[in-house]
């Protein structure tokens, strides 16, 4: 995934309500842009760190720039870090078709945001005759407390923890199940469960797998250009 125009640089102020974010631009002006990501975002706030934003095309919309990337020291030096959530479903899809990522290979068709369990919908659904469709969630990845190695989730999730429920039960009724692990941090070396922030999460992330739900985790590649499924990272225990 490229991204379609140059990133800016800025320097952030601060993130607050969520979505929100004042930064500093080049020219000296203080604005505000938009955040797309409704995590914790643990050690990717610290005022005064570098970050790079997308802006927009449409005049009009309410804020033109979006928050896309951070420059931080997660133990190997300084490194760039996608914060924005929006963007995994995008990267994965485009990972699947291009056959990055190999367990996920050989269907004809993948489709998005169907319904499937009690009220929900997969992020995709991947379909091939003669085999079991294959139901696969994405979460994002960009918590790393330790050099090396990527956490999830950084916030209690408990939607996070439903689409686990929801996965296993396709897995019981004979389809194929996956939950994949994007990991927005080019330094990840390995993936595991932050289970001391959601042990809710970890308790229906240990049900799923015993119903037959698959995990993968791949970390990404990234730059100021754009960014790129890279390889699988492997998960500890």
């Amino acid at each position: 995934m490229r991204f379609p125009a140059p990133l800016s640089p800025a320097t952030l102020v601060r993130r607050y309500k969520r979505f929100l974010a004042d930064v500093v631009l080049p020219s000296g002006e203080t604005v505000t842009v938009h955040c797309a990501n409704p995590g914790s975002m643990i050690g990717l706030n610290a005022a005064g760190a570098r970050v790079w934003l997308s802006t927009s095309a449409n005049p009009k919309r309410k804020l033109a720039h979006s928050w896309e990337l951070i420059e931080v020291d997660l133990g190997g030096g300084a490194e760039l870090v996608g914060i924005n959530t929006a963007h995994p479903n995008a990267l994965a899809a485009e990972a699947i078709t291009a056959g990055a990522i190999p367990e996920l290979g050989g269907y004809a068709s993948l489709r998005r945001e169907v319904k499937y369990g009690k009220n929900s919908r997969v992020d995709f659904l991947l379909e091939t005759p003669a085999r079991p469709p294959c139901y696969v969630e994405i979460k994002n990845v960009h918590l790393m407390r330790e050099a090396g190695l990527a956490e999830f989730p950084d916030a209690v999730t408990k939607r996070g923890a439903k689409h686990l429920a929801e996965l296993g039960g396709m897995a019981a009724v004979g389809a194929r199940a996956v939950m994949l692990f994007l990991i927005q941090i080019g330094s990840a070396r390995r993936f595991k469960l932050a289970r001391d922030i959601d042990p809710a999460y970890g308790a229906a992330f240990d049900a799923a797998r015993a119903m037959g739900v698959e995990v993968l985790a791949y970390r990404c590649g990234i730059t100021c250009e754009g960014i790129e499924v890279a390889e699988p990272v492997p998960i500890a225990e």
